[in-house]
C-alpha cells in the first residue's frame, strides 16, 4: 500500500497542540477545514453580538487555512454552519451566499447550544476537493 502525504496548517493558537487538532488538513485532493470562528491573529473575537460580522471574519479564516494547504474557496464542496441563534439564519446565510454564490457547495446549518466561548455566535467547517471538473445538472 502506497503511503499518502499528508499537509497540515495550524492558525498558531494555544488550543491546537492542547487539543490535538490542526486548522486544515490536506491528503492528496482532499482539504478538511475544522471549525472555525470569528477570531483575528491575535485571538480577538470579531464581530462581538453581530452575526454577519462574524461570518465575514470566519470565512476569511477559512479562505486562509485553504489557501494554506493549495486549496481555494473554488474547491469547497460542502459547509456546515454552526449558530447559536437560529433565528440569525438569513444573516449569516447572506454572507455565506457573498462567499459561495457561484461554488454553491451543499450546506448545513444548525442551532447549537453554544459555543466555546459565548461571544461566538458562528462557527464554519468546510470540505473541499482539489481540481474538480466542474458540472451542473
Amino acid at each position: 500500500m502506497q503511503l499518502k502525504d499528508r499537509v497540515r496548517v495550524s492558525s498558531g493558537t494555544k488550543w491546537e497542540p492542547i487539543v490535538g487538532y490542526s486548522r486544515a488538513v490536506r491528503v492528496e485532493n482532499m482539504v478538511h477545514v475544522a471549525g472555525t470562528t470569528a477570531t483575528d491573529s491575535d485571538g480577538n473575537i470579531v464581530g462581538v453580538g453581530d452575526a454577519r460580522a462574524q461570518t465575514h471574519q470566519v470565512l476569511k479564516n477559512i479562505k486562509w487555512a485553504l489557501e494554506a494547504v493549495g486549496a481555494s474557496l473554488n474547491d469547497v464542496v460542502r459547509t456546515r454552519i454552526f449558530v447559536t441563534d437560529i433565528s440569525k439564519w438569513e444573516e449569516v446565510g447572506r454572507v455565506h451566499g457573498e462567499y459561495f454564490k457561484d461554488i454553491r457547495p451543499v450546506a448545513t446549518m444548525v442551532e447549537v447550544g453554544r459555543l466555546i466561548n459565548p461571544e461566538m455566535i458562528v462557527e464554519i467547517e468546510v470540505e473541499a476537493i482539489l481540481h474538480l471538473k466542474e458540472e451542473t445538472t
